[in-house]
């Protein structure tokens, strides 16, 4: 197979692992920086330049697209779809978990066990905001946030209302959450390919810090799920039309609670935490993909549209 892994950064643990786990099993791996793509668009036959020459003769592609530049990676992701390569992670499945109000509500619907959430267009009414969630202390986070950054616990109403407000002068978007007292810290991190838990870990914030990111000093460690958490992390995944995802969960006295669900999640911890070749489940599985028949579509009458619909009536 000739795969490219769509990345930033080809030195990360991320990509190399990718890389080296693809050349084990025999296939080609290239590493493409998505954001040095030029996209092509003509009548049938979509193209991409990279660095000078077309991108051509790929089987399929795995995106690792940063949060700050989804709108133009998952551009480029569409154009290999339209290309008919196959991807590991679909584009509209990026912008459904990375829009954070638009996946909780995906999540809600399908039945996620997930934290008290609220959100609001700079409402005036902040108590109501706070008491809606359960009351202080409650956490406000950026809709834009990623890696533990934008995130604040306010311990008191009044610390909950000043950060909101704040936040609403600077015309940011935020949603509002109920804080799990008893998960101290802790999340649980569920890595998931072809709808199966590969591996999970345990993530523990450093003394003094409500946030559990490895990128903020915390720690992962091997954990073994419940029947519960696989399945609120399998049905999350599957709401959100993800094959490949980190599922982030809260424990708390009322059973899994998901946070996020990260569909360009790091291997490195994952990886050091379970001593599990997940990278290798990821290119086994995108090479599974490109293998896959596909039904000839039929020919559509050049008069007719092509129906695109939101994955929730109203949600664009």
């Amino acid at each position: 197979m000739k795969l490219a892994i769509l990345s930033r950064e080809p030195k990360s643990y991320s990509t190399q692992r990718l890389v080296e786990a693809a050349s084990a099993r025999g296939h080609e791996a290239m590493v493409v920086d998505h954001l040095h793509c030029n996209l092509v668009l003509e009548k049938g036959k979509p193209g991409i330049i990279y660095k000078g020459q077309r991108l051509e003769d790929f089987d399929a592609i795995i995106p690792r697209i940063g949060a700050s530049v989804t709108f133009y990676g998952t551009a480029v992701v569409r154009q290999f779809e339209m290309m008919k390569v196959r991807t590991a992670v679909e584009s509209q499945a990026i912008v459904r978990s990375r829009d954070k109000l638009r996946s909780m509500q995906i999540l809600s619907r399908a039945g996620v066990g997930m934290p008290k959430t609220a959100f609001t267009n700079y409402s005036e009414d902040v108590p109501a905001m706070i008491n809606q969630v359960g009351g202080a202390p409650v956490i406000i986070k950026l809709l834009e946030g990623t890696q533990g950054l934008g995130v604040v616990l306010a311990e008191s109403a009044k610390a909950a209302q000043s950060v909101i407000e704040a936040f609403h002068n600077l015309k940011a978007r935020i949603i509002v959450q109920e804080f799990i007292a008893e998960s101290k810290g802790a999340d649980l991190r569920a890595f998931v390919v072809d709808g199966e838990v590969v591996g999970a870990m345990k993530r523990q914030g450093k003394e003094g810090e409500f946030r559990s990111n490895l990128h903020r000093g915390g720690s992962g460690t091997l954990v073994k799920l419940t029947r519960a958490e696989k399945a609120a992390a399998l049905l999350a995944t599957k709401a959100l039309g993800l094959g490949i995802a980190g599922v982030d969960m809260l424990q708390s006295k009322r059973g899994p609670l998901v946070l996020e669900v990260n569909s360009s999640p790091g291997l490195e911890g994952i990886e050091k935490a379970t001593k599990q070749d997940i990278a290798g489940r990821i290119i086994e599985y995108t090479a599974h993909l490109a293998v896959k028949k596909e039904r000839k579509p039929k020919a559509k009458k050049e008069h007719e549209q092509v129906d695109v619909q939101s994955d929730m009536p109203g949600v664009q």
